[in-house]
Formats: C-alpha cells, sequence, structure tokens
C-alpha cells in the first residue's frame, strides 16, 4: 500500500467542530518542510509575552507570522496596526483560538494567554495538527502537565515551553561544568525571585469593557465577573488563572535548579509566606519560601519568593545559586554565570552568552525531531509542576510527601484533590488521550 505524503498546505481531513469539547479520533501525520518552505504561525494572546514571541518569531528567515489572535478586540486592532507598520505587511486576526486552530494555512501556534488556558490550548492545537510553543509556565495545574506530554506525543506534535534559558549558549555551558565537577559535588541550588509587585487595591466587579470577550477570556476556569483586578496582567494573583510569582518568574529558576541538580520531582514539599505588605485583593501570597527535598538523591531546593523593598544575594534579583564542596556558581537571569571557586572564593571561569529559543523551535518544527528541542514540554511540566507543589503546600499549611513516579501525594486526598481543577463547561480538558 504506498501512502500518500501530506505536505504542509493539505486541508485537515477532520475539521474542528463548533464546540469547544472536540476530540480528533486519528493522528493527523506530521507534514513535511522543505529546506525553504515558509511556516506560518498564529499567535494567540500576545498583550504580554505574545508581542515578544511576535518580534522573535519574525526575525527568522521564512518564518511568518500570520495571524494574531486576542480575546479583546481593542489589543487586537493596536496590535494588528503596528504588525502593519512595523512589518509592512497585514496580518490576519481572529477573537476565538478555534479559528486559527481550524486554518490549514497555519502550521504552528505561539501561546501567550494567562495560564488557566495554556493546557487546553496546547491540546487542542496537537488535535488539530500545529505544533506549539507555548509560555510558562507550561500548565496551570499539576496533572495538566502530563496530558500535555500525551497529547505531544500521540498527534506527533513538535511542543516547546517558553524557558529561554535553555537555549542560553553560556548556561548550557554554565552546566556542563556542574556536571564536570567544576563546584565538585553539587548538593543545592537557591532559586530567588525578588521583583517589585505593587499594591493592585481592589477595583471590585464592573461591566465588561466593549469588545472583551469576557466568557472566552474565562474559558476553563469558574465563570466570575468582570474585574478590571483580572485583566490584562494582573489575574497572575490569582488561583483560578495564575500561580502566583513562583509559576510566574519562577518557573524559569524552578527549571534552572532541576536543570543544574539533574533531578525530577522532589519527594517532600515544605512551603510557607503570606501577605505581609499590602492590603489589596491579590489571593497568592506575597512572601513564599519553599524547600524541595530529594532525600535518596542527597540534594535540596531551596527557593525563595520576595516582593519589594529587599537585598540582593550575591548580587543576583533574579537568578539561581548552585552550591558544592569546592565552590559556587550564581546564575543571573537568562544568559550569564559565574563561579567561585574555593575558601577564598576565587573567580572561576564565568560567561554571558544568550540564545535563541524561537529558532531553536522552529529548526524542530523543519526537521521534525523533537529530540533537538531545549525545552521539551516534559521539561516544562517538571519546572511547572514543581511550582504547583509548592502552592499546594502552601495553601494547606504544611509538609508534603510526594512520589515523583507515580506522580501522587502519598496518602494524602487533600493534596491529590488539588492537582487538578474542575474544567467549566464546555472547555473540557480530556482525562486522557
Amino acid at each position: 500500500m504506498v501512502m500518500k505524503k501530506f505536505t504542509r498546505r493539505q486541508t485537515l481531513k477532520t475539521i474542528l467542530p463548533a464546540t469547544l469539547a472536540f476530540s480528533l479520533p486519528t493522528i493527523i501525520p506530521a507534514r513535511a518542510f522543505g529546506a525553504n518552505d515558509r511556516i506560518r504561525i498564529g499567535v494567540i494572546g500576545f498583550n504580554s509575552r505574545g508581542k515578544d514571541h511576535i518580534k522573535n518569531f519574525m526575525k527568522l528567515e521564512d518564518v511568518e507570522v500570520a495571524t494574531l489572535c486576542d480575546v479583546d478586540q481593542r489589543v487586537l486592532g493596536v496590535a494588528a496596526a503596528d504588525f502593519e507598520k512595523t512589518y509592512n505587511k497585514k496580518v490576519q486576526t481572529a477573537s476565538d483560538l478555534r479559528k486559527v486552530f481550524e486554518d490549514k494555512n497555519i502550521d504552528a501556534v505561539s501561546i501567550a494567554t494567562p495560564n488557566h488556558w495554556h493546557a487546553l490550548a496546547t491540546v487542542w492545537a496537537c488535535q488539530a495538527g500545529k505544533d506549539v510553543y507555548v509560555e510558562k509556565p507550561a500548565s496551570h495545574t499539576f496533572s495538566e502537565g502530563r496530558i500535555m506530554i500525551e497529547a505531544a506525543k500521540k498527534y506527533n506534535r513538535i511542543v516547546q515551553n517558553g524557558i529561554q534559558l535553555r537555549s542560553s549558549e553560556a548556561i548550557r555551558e554554565g552546566i556542563q561544568h556542574l556536571r564536570d565537577g567544576l563546584i565538585g559535588k553539587v548538593y543545592m541550588a537557591r532559586g530567588v525571585v525578588f521583583k517589585w509587585r505593587p499594591d493592585i487595591g481592589n477595583k471590585g466587579n464592573s461591566p465588561v469593557p466593549e469588545g472583551l470577550d469576557w466568557d472566552l477570556w474565562q474559558g476553563p476556569a469558574p465563570a466570575r465577573p468582570f474585574s478590571e483586578n483580572y485583566v490584562h496582567y494582573n489575574w497572575h494573583w490569582f488561583w483560578d488563572y495564575g500561580n502566583g510569582d513562583i509559576g510566574n518568574q519562577g518557573a524559569h529558576e524552578i527549571d534552572l535548579c532541576t536543570w543544574g541538580l539533574d533531578v525530577g520531582f522532589p519527594e517532600e514539599i515544605t512551603s510557607t509566606g503570606g501577605k505581609f505588605l499590602w492590603n489589596d485583593c491579590k489571593e497568592t501570597p506575597e512572601l513564599m519560601t519553599t524547600t524541595f527535598k530529594y532525600p535518596k538523591e542527597g540534594k535540596i531546593i531551596q527557593f525563595e519568593v520576595r516582593p519589594w523593598m529587599t537585598n540582593r544575594e550575591d548580587n543576583l534579583e533574579v537568578g539561581n545559586i548552585f552550591y558544592g564542596d569546592k565552590g559556587y556558581m550564581t546564575i543571573s537571569w537568562y544568559d550569564n554565570y559565574q563561579t567561585f571557586l574555593g575558601q577564598k572564593r576565587e573567580p572561576g571561569p564565568s560567561r554571558k552568552a544568550g540564545g535563541d529559543h524561537y529558532k531553536n523551535f522552529i529548526d524542530a518544527v523543519r526537521s521534525r525531531d523533537k529530540s533537538i528541542l531545549n525545552g521539551p514540554i516534559e521539561t516544562g511540566h517538571v519546572s511547572a509542576g514543581i511550582s504547583h507543589l509548592a502552592n499546594i503546600s502552601f495553601r494547606l499549611g504544611r509538609s508534603l510527601k510526594f512520589d515523583p513516579r507515580a506522580e501522587k501525594f502519598i496518602s494524602d486526598a487533600p493534596a491529590n484533590a488539588m492537582l487538578s481543577r474542575k474544567y467549566r463547561s464546555p472547555f473540557h480538558l480530556p482525562e486522557k488521550i
């Protein structure tokens, strides 16, 4: 039997239905990319991180941002006008991500929506035959990460998590130094997130602004009245939509902690903190201190989220410190490392150099080779998942025991119930792909 070769412009045999609760019965074959074949991207959500997606994809050869999608018509109109002015070409627009998935001319999607949409949008995109670049944290709840991995595998899609430091040449070199024993036996990683997070007040409920599809913005989250406190950035501080700063900026530093220590999920989690500065309506903690223990490996992660007036740690405001028995390494933000060796802390190797996480994704899409991804969904599941474990410990107010192989808490029904959430109809995430 001769199999017909699928080209990149072939119409999908299965068209997405009008309802959001759909599943595709068959795997859509990967389309063949020629060396000079243009890859067309749909960027979904771009009022914040998505702007960076647009800029970086448009810099790449034979890559085109073809569609901008946002549920806010005001944001969409301004972005389309800016795009035409910047790139001297028009761009398609859509206010409903389903339209992007239905478009046979879109090859990949870039997802920069609020966290509560990440998993569902990724699964639907995979089912529709699109490759996916999804912002951090990969998931909004722990169980979503495993479902995203299963979707990428079943539908043979390339899925990159937006942890850009994974593509930094300097940081990759620094990780190799850790593996080679430059600072000796590496036993502890410390992640710090000291960002200025102001009082957001409490604006209460108000009418939905004209042009905003509030129902679609909420998607799988429980329905709430509209508030300016949620849209367009402060949703990070509400459990229905975000994960606090440990799941926001902290997703990068948690990822680096696990990468540098060469570990996955921890066995013991203790998290404490709260709100000590502002009497505002944030639900997530302003300050949080968490320890993740790996008894079998003899390793530990310390993680600190601290807002507003604070000192730096070895000049770090956002970054990581790795401790070994011969020295320590600091990594600041996304592109540099320094080492300090011996009791006198004498400077060792250091480097500052970035990388192109977007190009790495496109290279994997062109080659249909998941193995070259620097930030595959599997690592995204770990970094996001660990932040979820920390938040669960904080919300329950106690230490937790976790089984990394089963991905469940040990004999702890209340904690296990918080690994997932209920999805609002008809925005259902399948429990099994």
